[in-house]
């Protein structure tokens, strides 16, 4: 077996990869945008050169036993980007045979979120856990769910996604999923962004979040606004902690986890985030799993979680058959 993996994570805004040893090192890593290539094409052949640029200054050619990829949408099984929301590719995107052609090394893919769960079973805060779910508060809401060590895929491929349960059974808001009311509308950066507005809105009192135009608040915004004690930035964490921890008590019941563990930037958040949380999982949680699952945070740096994850499947890859 060769020495090492290339763990690729595709996200919305940003693509990482990163070249890893056995050990779980990342030995090195770099990015490139996502969106900068409407074509895929274009974007797999300036991630090509960009990796192999790396791979040679690291003299890790033909070193690299496989590559993993976490990504949005992506099926274990059939190695396709499918109707992916948060990407600008439309349809179904064949994205690990386009791979596996560029590089000639064999590709394995999955969800970004099972990827970021991998990463913190075999590094992270999950290690030892057998049965937990990973939350990833980004662009969107994704989730790894774990079961007796195994990863839950479904017999299609696209088990898992929570940030999808629909929170708010009417008048919810759009999600670029195309249904309302879903988890990832209210709870992703982008979620407590609208927040923000609906708040500023429909409040009147004095707000730090007044001086930024409407339709430019982010979540860092809000973070940066609560922490000077702002009113209405407080607020919109206990609404979003709230949503997400009713979510939570009713994530439990399907698979009794042990433990949530939360990964990305809104994470970041802390008690701001955590203490509603906590107070609306404990208020809403069935009686029998009172007190059970614990809410972590991720033990990983938030590029290398998702690399390290994907890159696990390079280990499992089989080798290509030449002709």
């Amino acid at each position: 077996m060769k020495p090492y993996v290339l763990g690729i994570d595709i996200g919305g805004t940003n693509t990482v990869f990163g070249i890893v040893d056995a050990r779980g090192t990342v030995i090195a890593s770099s990015s490139i945008k996502t969106a900068k290539h409407a074509n895929i094409e274009d974007y797999i052949e300036e991630l090509y050169t960009e990796v192999m640029r790396l791979i040679t200054v690291n003299d890790a050619v033909d070193k690299i036993n496989g590559i993993g990829v976490g990504a949005p949408n992506a099926n274990y099984y059939t190695g396709n980007i499918e109707h992916a929301a948060n990407l600008i590719w439309e349809g179904t995107i064949p994205l690990a045979a386009m791979l596996e052609e560029k590089f000639n090394i064999p590709v394995a893919i999955t969800n970004d979120a099972n990827a970021a769960a991998i990463g913190e079973m075999t590094y992270g805060a999950a290690r030892g856990l057998k049965d937990f779910i990973m939350i990833t508060l980004g662009t969107g809401v994704g989730s790894g769910i774990v079961v007796n060590g195994q990863l839950v895929y479904g017999h299609d491929g696209f088990a898992g996604e929570l940030g999808h349960l629909i929170v708010k059974r009417s008048n919810g808001r759009l999600c670029g999923c195309g249904r309302t009311g879903c988890l990832e509308a209210y709870c992703s950066a982008t979620g407590v962004a609208r927040t923000a507005r609906e708040f500023l809105e429909i409040r009147t009192e004095p707000s730090l979040l007044r001086n930024i135009p409407i339709d430019q608040i982010t979540s860092k915004d809000v973070y940066d606004a609560a922490m000077q004690g702002d009113q209405i930035a407080k607020d919109i964490f206990e609404y979003t902690g709230t949503i997400l921890g009713e979510a939570f008590a009713d994530m439990t019941v399907f698979s009794s986890p042990q433990a949530f563990i939360l990964f990305g930037g809104l994470s970041k958040s802390g008690e701001l985030l955590l203490k509603p949380l906590r107070a609306a999982m404990d208020r809403n949680m069935m009686n029998v799993f009172k007190g059970k699952p614990k809410v972590l945070l991720s033990e990983l740096k938030e590029a290398d979680a998702a690399v390290l994850g994907a890159s696990a499947l390079g280990w499992e890859v089989k080798p290509i058959e030449q002709a």
